[in-house]
């Protein structure tokens, strides 16, 4: 079967997203254009890592450029997208393997996001072949999500990431794990119930 790719190039909005109540969240990346939308489960650290390395890799290109690059230092505010995601959200695949990378041509942000794959191997030679075909562009591949996106939509997209990963649940101040509305047991405090 020939790989499913869901390809935006540009999307009209690309952004992170979630659905449910803080502790019990399931974060979306969500594309959308011409009518046609498209939604991918991740965990929180995944797209936590993603918005930190849009930044790094965007700071990389301006500093490379020297600052001629039509990437913005900051995310501009007139394109803050606060909307929640389109709905109803339809999860094509949960992702596994994400990649970014730059087209200095094109001036674009690529963003993919390929669905996760149970890898067999007997060894870790072979384990490691396995992933290395993982990563080619092959036909045969498994789905992904790829998004084509301008510095300042890339910028955009890293900022709200950020913001929807902070709004979940306070850090508890002692041990910093999350807090529930019932409290949590801190480690820091031998295992006796804190609350908020």
């Amino acid at each position: 079967m020939s790989r499913q790719v869901f390809l935006y190039d540009p999307p009209d909005r690309f952004i992170a997203g979630t659905v449910g109540l803080p502790g019990r969240r399931t974060f979306y990346l969500q594309a959308s254009a011409s009518g046609r939308t498209t939604s991918v489960a991740l965990e929180k650290a995944q797209v936590e890592a993603l918005a930190e390395r849009i930044d790094e890799l965007l700071d990389e290109v301006v500093r490379r450029s020297g600052g001629n690059a039509p990437v913005p230092a900051v995310a501009p505010t007139e394109i803050d997208d606060k909307e929640p995601l389109e709905t109803p959200v339809e999860e094509e695949f949960r992702v596994g393997t994400m990649a970014l990378a730059w087209d200095g041509d094109g001036e674009r942000m690529v963003v993919e996001a390929q669905a996760i794959v149970e890898l067999e191997a007997d060894s870790d030679e072979d384990l490691a072949d396995a992933e290395e075909r993982l990563l080619q562009d092959d036909e045969n591949g498994p789905p992904m999500l790829r998004v084509r996106l301008e510095g300042t939509m890339a910028r955009a997209f890293a900022k709200r990431a950020m913001e929807v990963v902070n709004a979940g649940r306070p850090p508890c101040p002692l041990c910093s794990l999350p807090l529930d509305p019932e409290g949590h047991v801190c480690p820091r405090q031998n295992g006796y119930r804190r609350g908020e």
